[in-house]
């Protein structure tokens, strides 16, 4: 899929918005992608990851042998690319605000994880879900995301494997641009989320 096409998923689903948002991250944008409204729809969730898993597979062949996405954007593009890569789907959770395998989901020394998230902005979520893998004794290879908004900036500490990037400009709160000063600030993220 190239980044167009990408981008008129985002779109057709009504995910793609604009005003002035506060980003899991704490920095402010004049865009957001809503994923929640592509996750919607399963058809369109399965385009998307499809695309995903032949690029992954390109890259890194059969090397996987688990994935692994963070709460809560992550869990539907990390079964979705579970589903399509043939592999067992796990997800960490926050439990005192650190990322841990929960609910019976076990990883061994032996694995060979590919961490799956929905959106890459800075990659503290993917270092933080890295962090969690890494203290089971497995191996992280790498990780996959739909859309990298950095624009190949973020270092989540593996490779990292975007379907698209689409690099959106952020602002520390204190360092705003006047067209978003003017616009109240809404946090549609999930970061903070019990």
């Amino acid at each position: 899929m190239t980044r167009d096409e990408v981008l008129a998923e985002f779109r057709a689903a009504g995910a793609l918005l604009e005003g002035h948002f506060i980003l899991s991250s704490g920095l402010r944008s004049g865009v957001f992608l809503q994923k929640a409204r592509v996750f919607s729809e399963p058809e369109r969730t399965e385009r998307l990851c499809k695309a995903l898993a032949a690029k992954v597979r390109a890259e890194l062949g059969d090397a996987p042998t688990v994935i692994v996405s963070p709460a809560t954007g992550g869990i539907v593009p990390g079964y979705e690319m579970a589903r399509q890569m043939g592999l067992k789907g796990l997800y960490v959770e926050r439990e005192n605000g650190e990322f841990t395998l929960r609910r019976g989901f076990e990883l061994t020394k032996d694995d060979k994880v590919l961490v799956v998230e929905d959106i890459v902005s800075t990659g503290l979520s993917s270092r933080e879900c890295i962090e969690a893998i890494n203290k089971t004794g497995a191996t992280v290879i790498a990780e996959a995301c739909l859309v990298d908004r950095s624009g190949g900036e973020a270092d989540v500490g593996v490779p990292l494997i975007a379907l698209t990037e689409y690099k959106v400009p952020a602002y520390p709160a204190d360092q705003l641009p006047p067209e978003l000063e003017a616009i109240p600030a809404i946090k549609p993220g999930s970061r903070g989320l019990a």
